[in-house]
């Protein structure tokens, strides 16, 4: 799905709300997987070991074609200083060491809130005007729409991304794209290793092979969702952790990063441990208070086992910094019970 990336910073404002909806029905034209196998070329052609210092230099300073998400070849800086970033995966850039100019600012609440403070709103949809005004040498534009991105295009070098993509997959992606292929290689192996460690701790504190799990939020308007592969389920989901149930697998396979269901499929789609994420929304918390209290709820297993756990949707996102927080959060919320 070209625009599933959007899932979480969509579901928690009404505003990209419909943008989200709109894009359930649409398929990736080409994975992250193609756009990182795909080589961007550089102006310089000799090894870095054989070039002199001043050629080093220059090569640092240059640019290059990078070929973009959506199959553009864009000549960017080799190594970009002023980036803006629209994409609901912010933290990803932030875990290179990159704080962007611009972002889009639907994130207080968020764990890396404090480290984009400065960064300046380019807006949802996004504002040519406002990206401009800042002066980017790159916009990393986390959708698929053309005629945004022609009038982004115009401003600076601009490369759509799949924000939905797999984490390692993005990291390594932008780490190409941003100069900093080694911090991602050394994020992705610190965070692999950890992840591993999170996961062996849990079964020896009793998480047993096997076990499924459930996501869900609530949105205005007494709508109950299913997330299936979008934010916290990219995080649970795990070979050495949970298990999607049936109907779970059956979205992911779909294509889908989530599913509006009612509160009877809710015997279908729990898992033996249910994860709540809560919604932003004043209206969206009374709803999932309401929930809570319901006897279809009350009579689940996971619930009558005291296996429910809760996370702010704005913390359990996708992206890297925030699952760095989650590897901490995770157990620490499961093991509390």
């Amino acid at each position: 799905m070209k625009q599933a990336g959007r899932i979480i910073s969509l579901l928690t404002t009404v505003a990209l709300m419909g943008a989200l909806l709109l894009a359930c029905g649409s398929n990736t034209e080409q994975s992250a997987a193609e756009q990182a196998s795909t080589a961007p070329t550089t102006e310089a052609s000799s090894s870095p070991a054989a070039e002199s210092p001043a050629a080093s230099a220059e090569a640092e300073t240059g640019t290059r074609i990078f070929k973009d998400w959506t199959g553009h070849g864009v000549e960017v800086p080799v190594t970009p200083q002023r980036v803006i970033y629209h994409g609901e995966t912010t933290g990803d850039l932030l875990a290179l060491g990159v704080t962007p100019i611009g972002v889009m600012k639907n994130t207080e609440g968020s764990v890396y809130e404090e480290q984009i403070k400065d960064a300046e709103d380019v807006g949802f949809p996004i504002s040519v005007e406002k990206s401009l005004s800042l002066s980017p040498d790159l916009i990393i534009f986390g959708n698929s729409d053309d005629a945004q991105y022609e009038a982004l295009a115009k401003v600076a070098p601009t490369i759509t991304f799949d924000t939905f993509a797999p984490l390692e997959d993005r990291m390594r992606i932008l780490g190409d794209l941003l100069n900093k292929k080694q911090e991602a290689e050394d994020w992705i192996a610190q965070y692999t290793a950890k992840t591993k460690e999170m996961w062996a701790m849990l079964h020896e504190n009793g998480l047993k092979e096997g076990e499924t799990a459930s996501v869900f939020t609530m949105y205005p308007g007494n709508r109950l969702f299913i997330m299936a592969n979008a934010g916290l389920p990219q995080a649970v989901y795990n070979e050495d952790g949970f298990k999607p149930t049936p109907l779970i697998q059956e979205i992911i396979d779909a294509g889908e990063g989530f599913r509006e269901i009612s509160s009877e499929i809710l015997p279908e789609a729990a898992g033996d441990r249910i994860f709540i994420l809560n919604p932003v929304p004043e209206d969206a918390k009374k709803d999932t208070e309401e929930l809570l209290k319901s006897t279809i709820w009350k009579n689940l297993p996971a619930v009558k086992e005291g296996k429910v756990y809760y996370f702010d949707i704005q913390k359990a996102s996708s992206d890297a910094t925030s699952r760095d927080w989650l590897i901490d959060a995770l157990p620490a919320e499961i093991l509390k019970k």
